[in-house]
């Protein structure tokens, strides 16, 4: 099936397509701010300027977008992220990645994808990531909520089964339960917004079990109302995906032009401060999944690159094809 054959709307197939390429420009956009360096002042407005940890050029993604880069890759090839061919497809993507001298990895990545060795199967992965957990109990990184986004265009139409494709590939490397329903609660945001042009991270409790459901709706309400200056640091997958829906949640829609409160929430998130390009690239992708491409400066999309080599416009190619394998 070609890429347009996907049996979406085209206003849908616009908004699947702004859930990566939302998140591969917020990612970029927030990697000058990353860990306040300089901090983004309450009356500026971002710029996408490079430099960052990587340094990383202007529209050069980080590896929160390089890692949704490897999982749409296997996706994009009509493999099934719930099974272990599909699973052993994004862990040797993400570990070929790590063999290429990264700009910037985070930490618990690094470990679990050094610890498998070359060419690891899923299964390899999953025994590495939680033995990880049982040593340290601490593998609730935004490491695989960052990346979360492609799961959600592989499913569309089927809730159950992102949930359960997005907790298994955040166990490649982070173990824990927190960061494995968060990646399930924000993928089955994306999917909603996609098809359904809504803001709802709720939309996705019903399908968490009940003591995670419970959880996330509490953490939920202080997101909705606290300043989002609160969740700073956000280096924790629970803070991460606050920060990143405290942004969204409360930053004003612009009547004259709604499509702009994909930027405007981005500056909330940057100015937030600490895990700016994660916080960025995660708000980034509900924000692109509902508001569409359309809606990210052309300016932007037109300076965005990254790994593998290759510009952005190949991020839009692997979105409609995930779209495609997920819908034959």
């Amino acid at each position: 099936m070609k890429p347009t054959e996907s049996h979406l709307t085209e206003t849908q197939s616009d908004r699947a397509v702004g859930a990566i390429i939302g998140t591969a420009v917020a990612d970029a956009l927030g990697a000058h701010y990353e860990f306040d360096l300089p901090p983004l002042g309450a009356d500026e407005q971002a710029q996408m300027l490079g430099g960052g940890l990587g340094p990383f050029a202007p529209g050069e993604w980080t590896d929160d977008t390089t890692m949704s880069w490897c999982i749409l890759d296997a996706a994009a090839s009509g493999l099934d992220l719930r099974t272990e061919a599909g699973l052993t497809a994004v862990g040797r993507n993400f570990r070929k990645w790590s063999e290429s001298e990264p700009k910037d990895i985070g930490n618990q990545t690094a470990r679990v994808l050094d610890t498998a060795g070359p060419a690891p199967t899923a299964d390899q992965l999953r025994h590495v990531s939680e033995k990880l957990h049982e040593m340290t109990g601490h593998t609730g990184g935004n490491g695989s909520l960052m990346r979360t986004a492609p799961v959600a265009l592989r499913y569309l139409g089927d809730r159950p089964a992102v949930a359960e494709a997005a907790a298994a590939v955040s166990a490649l490397t982070h173990w824990d339960e927190h960061a494995k329903s968060g990646c399930a609660l924000w993928s089955l945001a994306i999917e909603h917004a996609v098809m359904h042009s809504e803001l709802d991270v709720r939309s996705g409790l019903s399908l968490l079990s009940p003591a995670e459901a419970d959880f996330w709706a509490e953490k939920l309400d202080e997101a909705e109302t606290e300043a989002p200056a609160t969740f700073n640091p956000n280096g924790w997958v629970v803070t991460a995906l606050q920060a990143a829906w405290s942004s969204i949640a409360q930053t004003p829609v612009p009547e004259a032009d709604p499509g702009s409160h994909y930027v405007e929430a981005l500056n909330t998130a940057i100015r937030i401060g600490n895990d700016t390009d994660t916080v960025a690239a995660i708000a980034g992708g509900l924000l692109g999944a509902h508001w569409g491409a359309a809606a990210v400066p052309p300016e932007w999309r037109a300076l965005s690159h990254g790994y593998p080599g290759v510009a952005g416009d190949v991020l839009v190619t692997l979105a409609l094809d995930t779209v495609a394998a997920g819908r034959r």
